[in-house]
């Protein structure tokens, strides 16, 4: 099923320890680039959080913000009294040395580190709680992925049934405007008959019909429509497979336009190119 890459998700758990919300924003990226925001609390289970991500999405840059809110109770500060009492010794032992030495910031000294000890709770409910709601997430924003994924591919759908038209166009009108254009030479070739060197003559008339001859651009440009058609059925990451076929479908027509012998069958060239454009620029978006 085609999935888009820009989506947004948002998850919110109320629990007896506190409260947290993910949010998660996905753009279109050639890769799968993931990065995470977290508290310094949930710093531990961000591998979890990269292989569930891995499981779910393929392509985009995707940023994880995750808020966490512990209620009161579940973190409290105390001061480790020995590291405190070695820093004094220290503190003494330089007073000795240095003059004004004394009068030391208590605040300082609780940035010392040990001085302070960050003593949590039990911090394993609130680790399984993120990566549930991180999952929750991630199911949330696939299923907006693939929502508008399926949108895309309706419009996808719709300019390959333009592209099949013009091509059926050029297909319906090209026998007339070949032999248009071989009545034409013909007109001018008996007027200049008497001048003209016979094999001279033969090679003009063989470069001219290759330069007509665009069947083969038209049978290329329906096979690229089907593999299109064929390939927005298939599962998984799409999206590299689909830009590659709108560079080829892009040749043909340009072939195509190089082929041209008169403005309708130039401006169905032109039409192609609009339509593959407006294919291409879609698929950007496609993972």
């Amino acid at each position: 099923m085609t999935s888009s890459m820009t989506a947004f998700a948002r998850i919110q758990v109320q629990e007896d320890w506190g409260s947290l919300v993910w949010e998660i924003r996905s753009v279109n990226h050639r890769y799968l680039e993931p990065h995470f925001r977290l508290p310094e609390a949930a710093r531990e289970v961000e591998p979890g959080l990269r292989e569930a991500l891995r499981k779910h999405l393929h392509r985009g840059k995707v940023e994880c913000s995750l808020k966490l809110q512990l209620a009161e109770g579940q973190q409290q500060l105390s001061v480790d009294e020995s590291a405190l009492e070695a820093l004094q010794s220290v503190v003494n032992k330089v007073e000795t040395y240095f003059i004004n030495a004394s009068g030391v910031n208590p605040l300082e000294v609780l940035q010392w580190p040990g001085v302070m000890n960050n003593e949590e709770a039990n911090m394993a409910p609130v680790h399984a709680a993120a990566l549930k709601a991180f999952e929750m997430a991630l199911v949330q924003l696939s299923d907006t992925r693939r929502r508008e994924g399926a949108e895309l591919e309706k419009f996808i759908h719709m300019r390959l049934e333009g592209i099949s038209e013009e091509v059926e166009n050029v297909r319906s009108v090209l026998p007339d405007l070949l032999e248009s254009q071989r009545q034409k030479i013909m007109d001018r070739l008996e007027e200049a008959k008497a001048e003209l060197d016979p094999d001279r003559l033969e090679q003009e008339l063989v470069i001219l019909a290759q330069k007509m001859d665009v069947d083969e651009e038209l049978d290329r440009l329906s096979t690229h429509i089907s593999e299109v058609k064929h390939t927005l059925g298939k599962k998984g990451a799409i999206g590299r497979r689909l830009d590659f076929l709108m560079q080829e479908l892009n040749r043909e027509a340009n072939t195509l336009s190089s082929k041209s012998i008169n403005a309708g069958l130039t401006q169905s060239a032109v039409n192609l190119k609009v339509l593959i454009e407006q294919m291409r620029e879609q698929i950007q978006n496609i993972e």
